[in-house]
């Protein structure tokens, strides 16, 4: 069987010791031939380097000298790709043998399908896969708060999820991305908003995207489990850092995105999660203040970025404020079987 397009793995690390090696292991035993795997380190010291050494022949790996953030590791690692479809990739993620391939047949049923994902089952914290399956994530969505979530997060896995649905977007946990997407929502020569650092700027490339046009295809087919760390209800647990972050992108993701249709569409439910969010951070949660001190010095050049994705959006106002909702939206995408590879293996809970 031919595999035409070709695909990137991109990797970004930080102190990721306790999940990269079976990580990349499930990444190598891919059945699908055309692959690169690129690691991008982000100054870990935890022995996460140690471990990748042991990768430095089968996969291209540079160790930065400090922790630059998700989004501009994930941007250096796509800078050094040229292949037709990204697969960035958590190191926190294991692969059915089989997830590449349906990956890119899924992507190839249609030119404006510019991301897709599969479905991502939990993994515990030790990286074993509990004997109660959750699903973690078939795709994520935006309520009419602008709060974005994993569809299915946490549901108990029945078998579920089995038909191929056009989604908001994808998590980039694990999300196939077309390569002229890619170059196409990028602002500035950046895919993912550097500005973000970390968190949400999954969300926001998806918005982006779907403002230019891009369709985002969920495929059942592609099976994968992932550690997921960051969820609600856990805000307390999370580093103050982290926190701060999680504001600071709710606001910035809006300046960018939000067109006028949505925004009276959701006014009051807007709203008030930004009283929430700000009376949190003025009681709870005082860290996260200078997340409106980094908005309001740099707002000019954040207009500046909604300038030009608004010059270029392509939809109306009206589809994008259909994607709001407090009901996940999906629309039925057309028929597709699952790509015709030699094997259907799947991953095993034992042999670290």
């Amino acid at each position: 069987m031919a595999f035409p397009d070709r695909v990137s793995v991109t990797v970004v690390t930080y102190n990721s010791g306790r999940f990269i090696k079976r990580c990349l292991e499930s990444i190598l035993a891919q059945q699908y031939p055309a692959l690169d795997v690129i690691v991008i380190d982000n100054a870990s010291t935890d022995g996460t380097t140690d471990i990748l050494e042991q990768f430095e022949e089968r996969c291209q790996i540079v160790y930065n000298e400090e922790n630059i953030g998700f989004a501009a590791a994930q941007n250096q690692a796509i800078g050094l790709s040229s292949a037709e479809w990204v697969l960035t990739l958590n190191p926190d993620v294991l692969l059915n043998t089989d997830f590449v391939a349906n990956l890119v047949a899924a992507g190839q049923t249609e030119k404006r399908i510019g991301s897709v994902c599969g479905k991502l089952l939990t993994l515990t914290a030790n990286f074993d896969i509990p004997d109660e399956q959750r699903v973690d994530s078939t795709g994520i969505y935006f309520n009419p708060m602008l709060r974005h979530l994993d569809r299915g997060s946490l549901e108990i896995e029945r078998g579920h999820y089995t038909t191929p649905e056009f989604v908001f977007g994808a998590t980039a946990a694990a999300a196939l991305y077309r390569r002229r997407m890619i170059e196409d929502v990028s602002i500035g020569g950046q895919f993912f908003d550097e500005d973000f650092f970390v968190y949400r700027e999954d969300a926001d490339v998806a918005w982006r995207a779907q403002l230019l046009g891009w369709k985002c295809l969920y495929t059942p087919y592609a099976l994968a489990y992932h550690v997921r760390s960051v969820l609600p209800g856990k805000r307390r647990a999370l580093p103050a850092e982290i926190n701060m972050h999680s504001v600071k992108n709710r606001f910035l993701m809006r300046i960018k995105n939000i067109t006028p249709g949505v925004y009276r569409k959701n006014f009051f439910s807007i709203t008030f999660r930004d009283l929430v969010v700000l009376v949190c951070c003025l009681t709870l949660e005082t860290s996260s203040l200078k997340a409106f001190w980094f908005l309001g010095r740099n707002f000019g050049r954040f207009l500046d970025k909604r300038r030009e994705v608004m010059s270029r959006a392509r939809v109306t106002d009206e589809y994008m404020a259909a994607w709001f909702s407090y009901n996940p939206i999906a629309y039925p995408a057309p028929k597709m079987s699952k790509a015709p590879a030699p094997v259907t293996a799947r991953v095993r809970q034992s042999g670290r």
